[in-house]
């Protein structure tokens, strides 16, 4: 199983003061300003949306998180370890999007902030210089709306939706239309966490998946409403064991505002 991207508390205190690393916390201002890791640099990811994923709008994501990256210091080389209060949304985000613009050392702190209770904390912040980053966006990182809908009826393709059940079932509308890919599976994103915070075992991880009928030869695309949510379940099911992984980006926002794309509502089950 690849558990290469999590890092714990222990090699984090361990590696506070090393220059190769750059600890990027992705949480709200208010929170980072309050007290973060120390050397630590704000991001906060849930500022920005692409949702259209056509050969341009993957181009235009690609050319203004290089740009972000840049102002943040960040060119490739270092090893970006990114952060939030727990393993949430927000840190996969960040994670994903460097990965898939070919940011080659990544890694997430399990269990974030919470799973600290150690590490004593700053509120200042340290000068670091803006570097380039050069985006060399991964394609098997990402799907597109044009291969999905092309690809439906293909079996090894598989469809998660990592979103609310009251969105999946069309209940809750939060684009123009409700529901969902047609043959998506289902699954909450929070179901990835334990009740620490942290990412759950990888044989619950894994038993969780494989309920839904998912296997590890399966293509697997993820998404929820702006590829945040679907880039925690995208390594929820690396974590697991599940290699051939993608992050449908522009997700729900994207689909869901669409009216050439097909549109499934499905029946929740009845209770009795």
């Amino acid at each position: 199983m690849n558990t290469d991207f999590l890092v714990d508390e222990p090699w984090v205190a361990k590696h506070l003061d090393d220059p190769a690393i750059v600890f990027l916390d992705v949480r709200e201002a208010t929170q980072f300003w309050a007290a973060h890791l120390p050397g630590a640099r704000h991001f906060d990811v849930t500022q920005f949306s692409h949702y259209d994923t056509s050969e341009a709008g993957l181009a235009l994501l690609a050319s203004q998180f290089g740009a972000l990256f840049s102002l943040l210091g960040l060119d490739g080389e270092e090893h970006v370890v990114v952060y939030e209060s727990k393993s949430e949304s927000r840190a996969a985000r960040a994670a994903w999007l460097l990965e898939y613009l070919g940011h080659e050392r990544v890694s997430l702190f399990d269990g974030g902030l919470g799973a600290a209770p150690n590490i004593a904390l700053d509120s200042t912040a340290r000068a670091f210089k803006q570097k380039w980053f050069r985006a060399k966006p991964q394609p098997e990182r990402v799907a597109d709306a044009q291969e999905i809908v092309r690809r439906l009826d293909e079996p090894g393709l598989r469809i998660l939706d990592a979103r609310r059940a009251a969105e999946y079932f069309g209940e809750e509308k939060r684009a123009k239309h409700a529901g969902t890919i047609p043959g998506a599976r289902h699954l909450n994103y929070v179901d990835n966490i334990d009740a620490d915070g942290r990412f759950k075992p990888v044989a619950q991880l894994r038993a969780q998946y494989e309920a839904l009928g998912l296997t590890p030869d399966d293509e697997i695309v993820t998404f929820c409403g702006g590829g945040v949510r679907a880039a925690h379940t995208y390594y929820a099911l690396r974590l697991a064991g599940f290699g051939r992984v993608r992050n449908y980006t522009g997700s729900w926002g994207e689909w869901g505002n669409r009216d050439d794309l097909p549109i499934e509502r499905p029946v929740r089950a009845s209770k009795g």
